[in-house]
């Protein structure tokens, strides 16, 4: 079982149809597929690697001080019984920094900068092609989703970047690489390594690999695309497992609704209920922050009762 790999290019052709389908499938069945042929220039996905590689190595010795190296080496000194020795469950094995248009970015590889600049704006160009490909295959009219992120074009839709960087881990079976979660906002486009693999999806009980392939963007939905939908595209948790070789590249672009913006199941058809409450985007992050890696539904009966305040 592997998650679906979709010539994005062939929307623009004869099987346009069969794409959309595919796109459909993906978004019901799975919360996650792949896009090849996506419009994103190569040579700007090769410089992205060229980058984000560089700059890790200029990270690495904080890396090897951080917080979860320093934890993992206590825990291998402790002179205890092997069945005693206690997995770092609230830990990730992971290097990472964000950005955004308005916060501080590296400045060292020189070229980090026009570089993530450019490959943010094409990213989001992207994001919002697929969105209009879920209105469609919602039955909403074009740009509603977008729409919806803006509150009504009232505010800026936000769009951030997580650079992460997974290094060879010692003791695969005492730390996650990433701990398991939904993703809070909209559309997320991950641009992962295309050697070293770990990204897992869990599909009917089961962990499926998301298998590294060169020059694919995985996206998959998340929250509030589930809420949107009324349940019809299901944000899914995925997770990260910690790996012994190689340093697993990921980049990750969200595009989410303004913290201003209001969020609620699109009109429905006659007789079918709203399965998820109206609530401010920005108060679900509130709830989120604390309580991410636990399960969503918990979250919006939260937000519910903050909306009916």
């Amino acid at each position: 079982m592997a998650i679906p790999v979709i010539d994005f290019s062939k929307l623009d052709g004869k099987e346009r149809a069969q794409t959309m389908a595919q796109i459909a499938n993906g978004c019901q069945e799975w919360g996650f597929f792949q896009l090849v042929n996506h419009g994103i220039p190569l040579e700007l996905l090769e410089r992205v690697k060229k980058v984000s590689s560089e700059c890790y190595k200029l990270r690495e010795e904080g890396f090897n001080k951080s917080s979860p190296v320093q934890l993992l080496n206590k825990l291998e000194d402790q002179k205890v019984e092997e069945d005693a020795v206690k997995r770092l469950d609230d830990v990730d094995w992971e290097d990472v920094f964000f950005l955004q248009d308005d916060n501080e970015w590296p400045s060292t590889p020189p070229e980090f900068k026009e570089t993530m600049k450019e490959y943010r704006r094409e990213l989001k160009k992207l994001a919002e092609k697929v969105m209009e490909v879920m209105d469609e295959n919602l039955g909403l009219e074009k740009g509603y989703i977008k729409n919806a992120f803006s509150g009504s074009g009232e505010h800026e839709p936000f769009f951030g970047t997580k650079v992460s960087h997974y290094p060879p881990c010692p003791r695969l079976d005492l730390v996650n690489g990433l701990r398991a979660h939904t993703d809070a906002g909209g559309v997320i486009l991950l641009f992962q390594d295309d050697q070293v693999g770990g990204l897992q999806v869990l599909k009917d009980g089961q962990w499926i690999d998301v298998q590294p392939m060169a020059n694919a963007i995985v996206i998959n939905t998340g929250d509030q695309i589930e809420v949107l939908s009324n349940g019809r595209y299901k944000s899914v948790w995925h997770r990260v497992v910690a790996t012994s070789n190689g340093n697993r590249r990921s980049i990750a672009s969200f595009y989410n609704p303004s913290f201003k913006a209001t969020i609620a199941p699109a009109a429905t058809k006659e007789g079918v209920h709203a399965l998820y409450p109206k609530f401010v985007f920005g108060d679900y992050m509130d709830v989120y922050v604390k309580q991410k890696f636990q399960p969503k539904e918990p979250r919006f009966e939260a937000v519910a009762a903050m909306w009916k305040r």
